[in-house]
């Protein structure tokens, strides 16, 4: 890269003949730009800017984009380095998934019901972020108050999977991983409470991180369902996802999750490869169900890991088929606790009644979409009387056994592999007319969320037709460090992460002729 001379003119374009490459530099790779001088934060944000401009009619993530802002706040990141202050992210674009509060933007959390409401506060997540430099860049769309797979579930309007737009991305944070796949942002955040990190990672060819249960905090960070909730990076690769866990990471106490442990070194032990370590794989996810493609894919990438000097060893984690059941008994029952609160009368759109009980209803059927009713109704059923024992507290029972399967697996293995998803992509309305079988695209993955550990997706190849796929890797609650170090050997001995979708090459081509 060619060092950019003195200019605030990102358009003149004769000062840096590579300035169409800036969107595909990692979030690491543009910070050491930046640190060089090989470019501004201006110019980094413009980029994206031209970038988001160009490709989003046909990909969708963007619900919110105030360029004005973005640009100041680039110019002041760029003062701030003039000036020898600033952080870890320093002129950094990072954008947030519409479920995240940032001051002063849109929190519609992908529903009608808060079309309106302004964020009157940072989000914990978010103002770290800030304290290190970044600049906040959008909204990113997501299914409705992240209930969903697919991010067909929005109520404004889908996001389309950069490898192929006839696809889903995945969901619930399928803008969050479509924005990063088409290098539209740097990296973003999205939230995971049954895998809707990972699972559109995996759907998007990009590394997803669901952290520890109480390792970032979730004050500002619109419930779902309290017990499950994470926030987490979507990145380009494995050292971006470390560097913004290790910023993400850390005790909170406006949060009464939020666990009092300090924040994981996870880049400085990165390089320490596989000699040494034992990997569990579990029986139970590989007993049919899963797309062929997708499991050689998965093999192929234990046969590297175990190259790399790891001991593959077979585990069981024998409560894993009551899973997707527990799982939806529990994130419905609070879901339908968190919800209440959306009635109209304090914040977001209101629909007139005769009587306070006529708003609320006619507000609450307008407001929310079909998904977010179903699941409404659902987790009211299991919480109601007569039900709460049948349903709620003995799904709380397997979860203790599902957590109780991994504590003992662990005492074998620092970490275990697994697939991200049952398929690659699907296509649009493949399975929303069947709700079990889009629950089912999270089988993998909902177990981490009910036993609190950490995992992560990254890309582990493609299938014939050319849609990535994600190897999953979990690890004990609070050793995320296990994680990192995984995928970090698997990452550097492999070339997946240098794969980026058709849409971004083309659109690349047409910026620089």
């Amino acid at each position: 890269m060619r060092r950019r001379a003195a200019t605030n003119s990102f358009l003149s374009l004769e000062f840096w003949s590579n300035m169409a490459e800036l969107h595909q530099l990692t979030l690491v790779e543009t910070l050491d730009a930046l640190a060089r001088g090989d470019c501004s934060a201006e110019d980094v944000a413009r980029r994206y800017l031209e970038r988001i401009a160009a490709t989003d009619s046909a990909i969708g993530a963007f619900l919110e984009l105030d360029p004005e802002q973005v640009l100041a706040d680039a110019r002041a990141a760029d003062a701030k380095r003039r000036r020898g202050e600033g952080g870890r992210l320093l002129g950094a674009p990072i954008a947030m998934k519409d479920v995240l509060n940032v001051k002063g933007a849109s929190c519609t959390c992908g529903s009608k019901i808060l079309r309106g409401y302004r964020a009157p506060y940072d989000a914990t997540a978010v103002a770290r972020l800030r304290a290190e430099g970044a600049v906040i860049m959008g909204r990113l769309n997501m299914d409705e108050f992240a209930m969903g797979s697919s991010n067909e579930n929005s109520a404004y309007h889908p996001v389309r999977n950069p490898y192929d737009l006839s696809k889903v991305p995945g969901g619930s944070s399928g803008g969050s991983a479509a924005s990063v796949a088409a290098d539209q942002i740097a990296a973003s955040l999205g939230t995971d409470t049954g895998g809707s990190i990972r699972q559109p990672a995996s759907f998007c060819g990009c590394v997803g991180v669901k952290p520890s249960y109480g390792r970032v905090s979730r004050y500002g960070l619109t419930a779902f369902a309290s017990s499950l909730d994470q926030i987490g990076p979507l990145t380009k690769d494995v050292a971006d996802a470390a560097l913004l866990t290790e910023i993400l990471s850390g005790f909170d106490p406006a949060d009464s999750t939020s666990v009092p442990a300090p924040a994981p070194e996870l880049r400085a032990n990165r390089d320490q490869g596989l000699a040494g370590m034992t990997l569990g794989l579990p029986r139970e996810y590989f007993q049919g169900g899963m797309d062929p493609e997708v499991e050689q894919r998965v093999r192929e990438a234990v046969e590297v890991c175990r190259s790399l000097g790891a001991e593959i060893m077979e585990i069981s984690l024998p409560h894993t088929e009551y899973a997707i059941a527990t799982y939806y008994i529990i994130a419905t029952a609070e879901a339908s606790a968190n919800l209440a609160r959306f009635d109209g009368v304090r914040y977001g759109a209101r629909q007139p009644g005769a009587d306070p009980i006529a708003m609320y209803e006619a507000t609450r059927s307008a407001g929310f979409g079909n998904e977010v009713k179903r699941r409404i109704i659902l987790g009211t059923y299991v919480l109601s009387s007569g039900y709460y024992d049948a349903y709620y507290l003995r799904a709380q029972k397997v979860r203790a056994l599902i957590r109780r399967d991994f504590d003992q697996a662990f005492q074998h293995c620092q970490a275990i592999l697994t697939p991200a998803t049952p398929s690659a992509a699907f296509g649009f309305g493949e399975k929303t007319g069947d709700p079990l079988q889009m629950y089912l695209s999270d089988i993998y993955t909902v177990t981490t969320n009910l036993a609190g550990i950490c995992g992560m997706s990254l890309p582990c190849g493609f299938t014939a037709g050319n849609l990535p796929v994600g190897l999953q890797i979990l690890g004990p609650a609070f050793r995320e460090e296990h994680i990192f170090r995984v995928a970090y050997a698997y990452e550097q001995a492999t070339r997946w992460r240098a794969k980026r979708p058709p849409l971004a090459v083309a659109e690349a081509g047409r910026a620089a002729s």
